[in-house]
């Protein structure tokens, strides 16, 4: 692709987040329904960023460690040591308020809601690369006690302490009824008995063990740091244990609380490879996997096989491709040396813009074209950490 034509596509990125950027310095989740604070997309945008504005992670970091759960609060989710999924101000217009409050009815201006499993362990992830990115010894002391507390409900209260970690299900029709990334309705962990393991959850949870331990040791925390490590030791080899599908040779995407699997063929195994919690061998497999053609498309892997009974190309999550779980699939490819399969899903992602004149939040593939409008949901754009997601590729 020509330069010129490159440059003209950073352009247009850098303007859609930097119209998603809050007064106080994080990214909006997306418009024109997001626009708020999200523990998961703003910590994910801000870990896309961290080559071009380390200060949008530090920003990230610094006003979801002062909303961190304090109490045990049924109704929104909190628990000491949580960070929250989604927060709105309560100077955000009213008109915008009446509009969008219909699709979440519970949230509540100036009230965090905190039903969201990885946004914790991804906090604790970013906060890692923030500081190997800038050597910000100063903010890591910070933070240092907000880190100990969510290492505390990731082991207390998340489910670490005798498993894995996990989100009970909603006990009314307020809240979410899945609490990882997968959590739009209809999702195909929505009828699993809870508390439910999700995949790519325990991988976030493996490298935040790791990632702090790291940290601790930097503060000469050698106790906490020695105690950590180990538990992740031995939280790596039971998720290989229990999650590997033998009869499907890859891991489920779920297990629900009786650890009976869910089979499903899905993307979130791929979230795994940059976390570190898979053997050599079983990487290979699933990276191979995510290749196949019932998962692969000219414009990106699928969030759902198409071997699978639910499948829908035209669904939000039973699958359409996302650029952001793109993105994070590509980051462990990278970090595996798995260059021509990192190039592969760039270019995807590059050719989807092409086609489409922008990045959305999501888009289905039917016979190898792009369809935007038959979609089971609004697509929203700009939405934060896809467009963020095309844009660090293009800046490495």
């Amino acid at each position: 692709m020509k330069q010129k034509i490159v440059e003209k596509i950073k352009k247009q990125l850098l303007g859609e987040i930097e119209g998603l950027k809050d007064k106080k310095g994080f990214i909006q989740a997306g418009a024109p329904r997001f626009l708020g604070l999200y523990g998961r997309d703003s910590l994910i945008t801000a870990w896309q960023m961290l080559d071009f504005d380390p200060k949008i992670a530090r920003n990230t970091l610094l006003i979801l460690a002062k909303l961190q759960g304090k109490k045990i609060n049924p109704k929104t989710g909190e628990k000491p040591g949580k960070i929250l999924h989604e927060y709105y101000s309560k100077n955000i217009t009213d008109g915008w308020w009446k509009k969008y409050k219909k699709y979440d009815p519970w949230l509540k201006r100036g009230e965090p809601f905190y039903m969201s499993v990885d946004s914790t362990p991804l906090f604790l992830i970013v906060l890692a690369k923030y500081y190997r990115q800038t050597k910000d010894k100063e903010l890591i002391l910070k933070l240092l006690p907000n880190a100990k507390k969510a290492i505390d409900w990731l082991i207390n209260y998340g489910g670490l302490k005798d498993g894995f970690l996990r989100h009970s299900k909603r006990k009314t029709g307020k809240g979410l009824a899945s609490q990882s990334w997968k959590d739009g309705a209809g999702n195909p962990m929505e009828k699993m008995d809870g508390p439910i393991a999700v995949a790519e959850v325990q991988g976030y949870a493996y490298l935040a063990l790791k990632e702090t331990a790291n940290l601790a040791k930097i503060l000469n925390e050698e106790k906490l740091a020695g105690e950590l490590l180990e538990r992740a030791k031995i939280f790596k080899k039971d998720f290989n244990e229990k999650f590997w599908m033998e009869d499907k040779q890859y891991f489920a995407l779920a297990l629900d609380k009786k650890n009976k699997q869910k089979k499903s063929i899905t993307s979130n195994p791929g979230h795994l490879l940059f976390t570190g919690i898979l053997d050599k061998k079983r990487t290979k497999i699933v990276t191979k996997r995510l290749f196949e053609k019932d998962m692969w498309t000219p414009f990106g892997v699928r969030t759902h096989s198409t071997i699978e009974s639910d499948f829908n190309p035209l669904s939000y999550q039973n699958g359409a491709v996302w650029p952001h779980d793109n993105w994070i699939i590509a980051q462990g490819l990278k970090k595996l040396g798995y260059k021509k399969e990192y190039n592969k899903i760039k270019n995807a992602l590059l050719r989807a813009h092409q086609e489409i004149g922008f990045i959305p939040e999501f888009y289905g593939v039917v016979d190898n074209k792009i369809i935007l409008k038959k979609m089971d949901r609004i697509i929203c754009h700009p939405q934060a950490w896809a467009s963020a997601a095309l844009l660090n590729f293009l800046l490495r």
